[in-house]
């Protein structure tokens, strides 16, 4: 990567023109950045920085050549830079953006530049380079090293600061290391920067832009001089304030302001266990902002009816944080509630959303002196829309509290009407701006300009009258300034106070003493205006960023109605039911007294998936506190999505939102934590398995009696004996210790028997159906443990060649033959399987705790046991004729192919069925 200033121009910088001795002093003084340097209609790019920029820009390189030999030139066209500037920040580069800061036509000599500002992929503020509806973090990871030894005594290891330096919004937290990864993965920053003394190993996870500084940054006592522009810096630990006075030094930096960032109202400190906890893996496991395939819906995508770029961004935040107060949770459902039950109340809302303008960003870009007169209008537009959101939700006691916050800032409002016309040109320096009856001085400038032009209007046909010429034109250049023509052939009509100003092939130009007079006060008159007008609009632009506040309040007002209305959209459209929050203990340590404190869930479905799957089957769950629900049944058959979507709705519960389910009675949990799923980290030199075990590792360490766990085939990496060793273990550990509510996917089918020794261990199972081989997966848990995990069925269904299909088979039949002979024989390498009750076969699937049955028992066979786990299953309330009749036939045709039974048990040659003979 190349910055900083050219080598070449460096080795002969006395030779330099003084231009290009300008471009190097810049490019020395941004060392870590690109250099833009404006030269006329172009940002300029000159030898090895040339060369880069072309390369990633896709421009042509220009050889140049002075009187100080050849050089590589550049340039990005300014009308069309914020194009190739994303390319360039995409490619992880600073840009320092130098521009002319004074008037080309008022030099003396060499035009004045100088850095405006330094854009960063973490500090990008321009519109044009932002997404809209999300917020673009730089985020800052210290120690408060450098601090004295009573002020870093019991402080956390860590502070995490971040700032969007476009809207203006700064947090920062302390922790350990395992804190900081899971901050940077909820905040998901486009830039990093990592204090002295900072473990590498703690910030390996953010795949973003890494930024380095001055350690002189970070000192302590100059973080916290930085800090005390912002906050009080003694609210806040040592390495907090290290790392938010450091963030906030650099923002200002990358924003060219030599003081603090006045729209950066407040730096707000927070703490991560204050809202449900969502690690990077859960993000990724559950899909709430990331599809798997880096394409395809997402939670977020499901949910999101928001009107305007405020509400999404709230919207985001509610999904990436939910909340953990059990009262602050109710009353979001409460004001989710009142939005949905209102229709025309709602739509109101949102129609007058449609009108609203980025709030937020619209303040940043007053305050920083960077907003035209379209971004006031755009404001003016926005605060009229706020008195309808108002009115409509006026009788709304739900939504009081937020109705009382929507100041529409009537003297904000009223103050840019009256001063800005309501379409503005876009350059503010061209006049037009300002409206008539603003300003009495500028009227009166106007009306002499005005008065000029109309005298000029009636300036031809006078003069057509006074000398008789029929053809005479009035018209004007810039250059010339205005004329009167007349065509050769009438030269002998021309007065004598005529002055020739201009001569033609075929006409000549003049003026006369009274049109040079009134052009110099047209002309004097408009400089004059246009001048006044920037004035005017300048001091205008201030009066309005004072009401930063006000304006900033108004824009949280507005986010929460937009997400509440959404979420309530969303809710009616999608058929989402309120969730009952249950008693109980909640995750900030209150008690209410009430035990009953599980998840219970009626119909539930997968807010996602339902929507590409119109047959999408929904299933219960009923998951008592501290249940462990060991799932098995085959692959495809839905045990993920089913894990998925129990921890959704908990997720969109605790968010604010309403969910999928017919009924839903949830708890508060703290963490959420996902081992679904299996994949490599090749470049960090782990296998499979060790980032499962790695994964595995941070769920039992962390996991309370407050938390949901989902994990999906724990062990499956390493050999037989050891995954079920260890995912028994687990299993035991998630049970006994950490108590937490668990769903537990495997095909382990041994571990089905820890529901006889755990008093909070279940089995539940994805039925299916085989008929002439083929698998018919019916994806309705029930309970109980699965028969079979048709995988050789399911790599059949996956296109796997016929002859390897029917190896599998015969080798699982071998199998299961030997194993039957060896359990006859007494073989203690293979556990025997004592009998249960008919009943108990048909809930468990198998068998493993009764006395062993008399010889001859059809419960002894396999087949059986898996045909009355299936007959079961069968749900007749949610079976239609037909299908009744399909599954009957198939019960059939499975008792036929395991023997034709007589009533005593027996095949007709006398030899049990699967019993391996007498």
């Amino acid at each position: 990567m190349v910055t900083g200033a050219p080598a070449t121009m460096l080795d002969r910088r006395e030779e330099l023109t003084p231009m290009l001795a300008q471009y190097v002093d810049v490019a020395e003084r941004y060392d870590d950045a690109v250099v833009l340097f404006r030269v006329g209609d172009f940002y300029k790019a000159f030898c090895e920085a040339a060369d880069e920029v072309a390369r990633i820009c896709e421009l042509t390189r220009i050889e140049r050549e002075d009187s100080t030999g050849t050089y590589t030139a550049c340039g990005i066209p300014v009308d069309n830079a914020p194009k190739y500037l994303k390319r360039l920040l995409d490619a992880e580069y600073r840009v320092a953006v130098a521009d002319q800061v004074e008037d080309p036509e008022e030099a003396s000599g060499l035009v004045e530049r100088a850095v405006t500002q330094v854009l960063t992929p973490g500090t990008v503020v321009e519109e044009e380079l932002l997404a809209a509806g999300s917020n673009t973090y730089v985020a800052c990871v210290a120690t408060a090293a450098g601090g004295s030894e009573k002020e870093s005594e019991g402080n956390p290891a860590y502070g995490v600061a971040h700032v969007d330096v476009s809207t203006g919004e700064c947090a920062v937290t302390a922790g350990d290391a395992a804190a900081v990864d899971e901050e940077l993965a909820r905040i998901g920053p486009a830039e990093l920067l990592c204090g002295p003394g900072v473990d590498p190993a703690v910030v390996d996870g953010a795949d973003c832009m890494r930024t380095e500084r001055d350690p002189e940054t970070f000192e302590p006592d100059a973080a916290r001089a930085v800090l005390d522009r912002y906050a009080e810096s003694e609210r806040f630990d040592a390495a907090e304030r290290v790392a938010a006075g450091a963030l906030l030094s650099y923002a200002e930096y990358t924003q060219g302001d030599d003081g603090p960032l006045e729209y950066v109202r407040r730096v707000r400190r927070y703490d991560p266990r204050r809202s449900l906890r969502l690690d990077a893996t859960a993000l990724r496991g559950l899909e709430l902002f990331e599809n798997h395939v880096g394409s395809g819906r997402t939670l977020f995508d499901t949910i999101d009816e928001t009107r305007s770029a405020l509400g999404r961004r709230r919207l985001r935040a509610w999904l990436r944080r939910p909340l953990v107060d059990r009262e602050a949770i109710e009353a979001r459902h409460d004001a989710v509630a009142a939005f949905a039950e209102r229709t025309l109340v709602r739509e109101d809302v949102r129609e007058a959303l449609s009108a609203a303008y980025d709030l937020e960003r619209l303040a940043g870009r007053i305050s920083r002196g960077r907003a035209d007169a379209r971004d006031l209008r755009s404001l003016h537009d926005t605060l009229a829309a706020v008195p309808a959101i108002r009115d409509a939700v006026a009788d709304v006691e739900a939504l009081a509290e937020v109705r009382a916050d929507l100041d529409p800032l009537d003297d904000l409002r009223e103050l840019i009407d009256a001063a800005v016309v309501e379409e503005p040109p876009q350059e503010i320096t061209d006049g037009g701006v300002i409206r008539a009856g603003y300003d009495d001085e500028l009227d009166e400038v106007r009306s002499t300009a005005r008065e000029g032009r109309e005298w000029i209007a009636n300036l031809e046909e006078r003069e057509r009258e006074r000398t008789g010429i029929d053809n005479l034109e009035v018209g004007y250049t810039q250059v010339h300034g205005y004329f009167i023509e007349v065509t050769n052939g009438q030269l002998d009509r021309v007065p004598d106070d005529y002055t020739r100003r201009q001569t033609l092939k075929n006409s000549e130009r003049f003026y006369t003493p009274e049109l040079k007079r009134r052009e110099d006060e047209i002309l004097g008159a408009e400089e004059r205006a246009d001048a006044m007008e920037y004035e005017l609009f300048a001091d205008l632009r201030d009066r309005v960023a004072e009401e930063s506040d006000r304006i900033g309040a108004l824009a949280d007002a507005v986010a929460r109605v937009d997400a509440l209305s959404a979420l309530a959209t969303a809710a009616v459209e999608r058929d989402y039911v309120r969730p009952e929050i249950v008693a109980g203990a909640d995750a900030t340590g209150g008690d209410t007294g009430d035990n009953d404190d599980g998840i219970h869930l009626k119909r539930s479905r997968h807010p996602v998936v339902e929507e590409t799957e119109p047959e999408f089957v929904p299933n219960d769950a009923d998951l008592p506190r501290g249940t462990v629900a060991l799932i098995t049944g085959p692959n495809m058959s839905g045990k993920s999505t089913y894990m998925r979507q129990v921890a959704l709705a908990v997720v969109l519960s605790q968010a604010g939102s309403f969910v999928p389910a017919e009924t839903a009675r949830l708890p508060v949990v703290d963490r959420v934590f996902t081992r679904v799923g299996a994949s490599d980290d090749i470049a960090g030199g782990e296998s499979t398995f060790m980032r499962e075990m790695r994964e595995l590792t941070d769920v039992l360490h962390d996991a309370t009696g407050d938390s949901l766990v989902l994990l999906d085939e724990v062990g499956r990496g390493t050999s037989t004996t050891d995954g079920r060793a260890i995912a028994r273990a687990a299993v035991e550990f998630l049970h006994d210790e950490a108590g937490a509510t668990t769903l537990f996917a495997t095909h382990y089918h041994e571990l089905t028997d820890l529901a006889d020794e755990h008093d909070r261990v279940v089995n539940r199972h994805f039925a299916a159906t085989e008929r002439d081989g083929e698998v018919t997966f019916l994806h309705r848990i029930r309970e109980g443990a699965a028969s079979s995990s048709y995988g050789v069925e399911v790599a059949d269904l996956a296109g796997v060649p016929d002859s390897v299909v029917a190896r599998a088979h015969d080798l699982v039949a071998a199998d299961r033959s030997d194993a039957g002979d060896r359990s006859a024989a007494g073989d203690d390498t293979v556990e025997a399987t004592p009998q249960r009750t008919l009943d108990e076969i048909a809930t468990n699937g198998h068998d493993t705790s009764s006395p062993p049955a008399a010889s001859g028992s059809p419960r002894h066979d396999p087949a059986v046991a898996g045909l009355l786990t299936d007959l079961r299953d069968l749900s007749l309330a949610e079976t239609t004729p037909l299908e009744a009749l399909n599954s009957l036939h198939e019960f059939q045709r499975r008792a036929e192919e395991a023997g034709d039974v007589n009533r005593d048990g027996y095949d007709d040659d006398g030899a049990v069925p699967g019993g391996g003979g007498q």
